[in-house]
């Protein structure tokens, strides 16, 4: 009997590196940051307000519930009044810290090729002057199995966010201008 565990045990643990190499996807992860020439109070008055993303390009409207406070909600409509929604709760919040960090609850993923995704955002005093803004996420791809279609495997998932953040921080930079400029 004893004999026949340890060949049990030692056909499991064969077939471990096997099994690891099956799993699907990796949650993937994106920061940018940019600098700005305004000082952080100022630039955290314009995109501290969970409720309003208008700062944003992308965002044609944001309506919600529950200002800033946890468990606030926004549905963020994009391009045009019949533009494609993002849905998103608020699970941290802090003035005091200039920062604030949600999920998005609904996307289709046609829209945002990603699945568990949350965020964060915050704004810090920059060495010499002006701010620096920080935006970084972490999700799944848009297709949980394996073998996804193009558009919606990893690379197409870190690619699409990466363009919603720079395109935010970019505006950012236009509002705000450049430390140095």
């Amino acid at each position: 009997m004893k004999r026949r565990s340890i060949l049990i045990a030692t056909l499991v643990a064969a077939a471990l590196p096997g099994l690891a190499l099956a799993h699907g996807p990796t949650r993937q992860k994106v920061t940018l940051s940019t600098e700005v020439a305004a000082e952080p109070g100022e630039v955290w008055a314009v995109i501290g307000n969970f409720q309003d993303m208008s700062w944003h390009p992308a965002a044609f409207a944001t309506t919600g519930k529950g200002g800033n406070e946890i468990d606030a909600t926004r549905v963020i409509t994009l391009g045009s009044a019949d533009g494609p929604t993002i849905s998103e709760v608020l699970y941290k919040f802090s003035d005091e810290k200039m920062s604030y960090s949600y999920r998005i609850t609904e996307v289709e993923v046609d829209v945002l090729p990603v699945t568990n995704y949350s965020s964060h955002l915050t704004v810090k005093p920059r060495e010499g002057g002006g701010a620096l803004v920080e935006w970084r996420g972490a999700f799944y791809r848009g297709y949980p199995n394996n073998d996804p279609p193009e558009h919606l495997n990893d690379a197409a998932s870190i690619a699409a966010v990466s363009g919603v953040y720079q395109a935010g921080l970019d505006a950012l930079v236009e509002r705000f201008g450049a430390p140095g400029s």
